[in-house]
């Protein structure tokens, strides 16, 4: 694993955000590690920017679940997220990877709706963070095997988010792009 201070820092303000429900910081968070990981192209940093998102969605959408489930899968999550940083100042990277794989597969004691709404929840997060990497100009090919999501959808998603996030009143004078056009074409 790259960047094993940051991931540390990165976990320790998650688990502080997620006690105080701030999920425009745990979103931060993400984004901030998701740069990180489309630098080093580091899967462990993915599964984080990965595993905070998903946090900062199940905190949104907490009203939603069934209130005994929701909360204690929330101390789970931070539980596991403390035991990871403990693994991480250790130096034990395997048990740290093993750790936030447990919370991707956790539900054994929860209902099969809840189950299934957190599962949908992680991968919308894989998607979406996918779609972070594919625009730090990671290839959609390798960022999709990265986050083992298709190719399909990770293009549905990101073309979606990137017609969506254009500025309408940003687009070019009708004028503009005809005199563009001539310049190219005389």
């Amino acid at each position: 694993m790259k960047e094993v201070e940051h991931v540390i820092s990165v976990l320790q303000r998650s688990i502080k955000a997620a006690r105080n429900e701030d999920t425009v910081l745990l979103k931060e968070l993400s984004n901030e590690t998701i740069h990180t990981a489309s630098i080093d192209q580091d899967e462990d940093n993915v599964t984080v920017a990965v595993l905070v998102y998903a946090l900062s969605k199940i905190i949104e959408r907490g009203y939603s679940f069934p209130q005994k489930e929701y909360r204690k899968f929330i101390e789970y999550y931070i539980h596991v997220l403390d035991d990871s940083v403990r693994c991480l100042k250790s130096g034990n990277c395997k048990e740290f990877s093993n750790h936030i794989q447990d919370i991707i597969k956790k539900g054994d004691s929860f209902s099969m709706s809840f189950k299934n709404s957190i599962r949908d929840v992680f991968r919308k997060a894989m998607i979406n963070k996918a779609s972070r990497i594919y625009e730090h100009g990671i290839s959609m090919e390798k960022t999709a095997k990265m986050l083992d999501i298709s190719l399909w959808e990770l293009a549905e998603y990101s073309g979606q988010r990137n017609l969506s996030d254009q500025d309408p009143a940003k687009s070019v004078d009708v004028r503009a792009r005809i005199k563009k056009a001539m310049e190219i074409f005389s």
